[in-house]
């Protein structure tokens, strides 16, 4: 079976397999001097974020308040790192072929899972024992959301470890036969197993990344809910709400989905290896992301007209300390830069199909995202008694300080640095999905005009 479609073929479609991999491989050894500029002055801000830890801790553990914006940065490079791998997981669950280009970009994202994991670890001694307040745990023991947040979390990172790996292990091997080593190099030896492409080597791959990915997509969802429960919601009073986790993680969806169209743009303008990031990816992607924009809205929606219509003191609360009031200059930034302005931009179909338009409406959304993670996380950790259940008296606006603009720049940064760092390990552009479609597609003449023709070989 085939299908057609009217899409400008790839430029990449001329090429064959050996250009293919001669291409990918020669920008994976050679990033480039700009590469390198650009990673030191990532690294030099990172140390920046590095000191404004040290003082944070340096002050100790009991002023929450002082942690509020470097917990919305570990909510932030949470949300964005560990959601990104999913992209790619549910694209090739769906079994899309325009996915292929853009399928290592998202798996690359599982390495930079590591690092935020490290960036829990200081917030499991901020975060308050459940004894005496409200929270997801009842009656367990005090300290049982550090316990189950980090081996929840733990166990993501590791998960998307073994995808990026499994999904990657075809191209190790090939680097390594086209780089001339031996299976005694300690380099690539400890990476690579006997793997000799065999069908029942591609097929065993198959079956590990379709188990993966399913149990990753579980994974998410859980994680999503103990991160954004017991770091946001538990920690103000009165805030009860079962659709914030599934909320947090459509936005975590969202700008998953803006990331990658951001790195595909910035490796498109900056890189050789443009040609196989075209208009395709970009314009499918964008239909994704629009539809995001709308769950956005359908999710803030129904957890917002529950909270006006019921009118408890404990909901008008809420609603005054992290919406309309307190932070209500935030909530506006995230309103608008998380759904207003990026559908106003993808709703036009001559806009939506460009390469511009998409990244340009990512690129509002990433912003916007941040300015929500600041509005549940440093509003949370902004409250001093967690044990009430009314918030009486709304805490004040926590403003950033000079140690939190060094910990949010800095903890920003090292996840770029490290997501770069991570492409030195395993190439970009997955080359044998990139040969594999290959042989899958051809242009074809059909009256005056060329279209690609698709096979579909399941």
């Amino acid at each position: 079976m085939h299908e057609s479609h009217h899409v400008v073929a790839p430029s990449y479609l001329d090429m064959t397999a050996q250009e293919i991999t001669n291409d990918v491989l020669k920008r994976h050894h050679s990033p480039g001097n700009q590469f390198w500029t650009i990673a030191m002055i990532l690294g030099g801000l990172f140390v920046v974020g590095l000191v404004g830890l040290f003082m944070l801790i340096a002050d100790g553990f009991d002023n929450k308040s002082a942690w509020g914006y470097y917990a919305a940065t570990f909510g932030y490079v949470f949300s964005l790192s560990q959601t990104a791998v999913l992209v790619s997981v549910a694209l090739r669950m769906a079994k899309s072929h325009w996915r292929r280009p853009l399928a290592r970009i998202s798996e690359m994202f599982a390495i930079v899972g590591v690092y935020s994991f490290a960036m829990l670890l200081p917030l499991l001694w901020v975060l308050p024992s459940i004894e005496g307040r409200r929270s997801l745990w009842f009656e367990w023991p005090g300290n049982t959301p550090h316990i189950w947040d980090t081996m929840a979390l733990g166990s993501l990172v590791i998960c998307g470890l073994a995808i990026l790996y499994f999904a990657s292990l075809p191209d190790l091997v090939t680097d390594k036969e086209v780089s001339g080593k031996s299976d005694e190099d300690v380099s690539y030896h400890p990476l690579i197993p006997h793997w000799f492409g065999a069908p029942k080597h591609w097929q065993l791959q198959k079956i590990v990344l379709g188990l993966l990915g399913g149990f990753y997509f579980l994974m998410l969802i859980i994680v999503h809910m103990l991160i954004s429960v017991d770091f946001a919601m538990a920690l103000i009073p009165g805030w009860k709400d079962a659709i914030f986790p599934a909320f947090h993680a459509i936005n975590g969806i969202q700008a998953s989905i803006a990331l990658i169209i951001v790195t595909m743009f910035i490796l498109r303008s900056r890189s050789s290896l443009g040609k196989y990031l075209e208009l395709e990816q970009f314009w499918a992607l964008s239909k994704i992301l629009l539809a995001t924009c709308l769950l956005w809205f359908y999710f803030w929606w129904s957890s917002f007209f529950t909270y006006w219509y019921g009118r408890m003191p404990a909901e008008i609360g809420v609603l005054k300390y992290i919406m309309f009031e307190t932070y209500s200059t935030v909530f506006l930034l995230a309103f608008t830069m998380c759904f207003v302005i990026p559908f106003l931009i993808l709703v036009v179909n001559v806009v939506r199909k460009t390469i511009w338009g998409p990244t340009l409406a990512a690129s509002v959304i990433l912003i916007g995202t941040f300015f929500n993670q600041v509005r549940y996380y440093v509003a949370g950790f902004s409250v001093e008694d967690h044990t009430l259940h009314v918030l009486e008296n709304l805490p004040d606006f926590t403003a950033p300080g000079p140690i939190d603009f060094m910990v949010v720049v800095g903890g920003i940064s090292g996840a770029v640095l490290t997501y770069m760092l991570g492409t030195r390990i395993f190439p970009i552009i997955s080359i044998w999905e990139i040969k594999e479609g290959l042989m899958l597609q051809r242009v074809r003449k059909f009256m005056k005009r060329d279209i690609r023709v698709l096979a579909k070989p399941e």
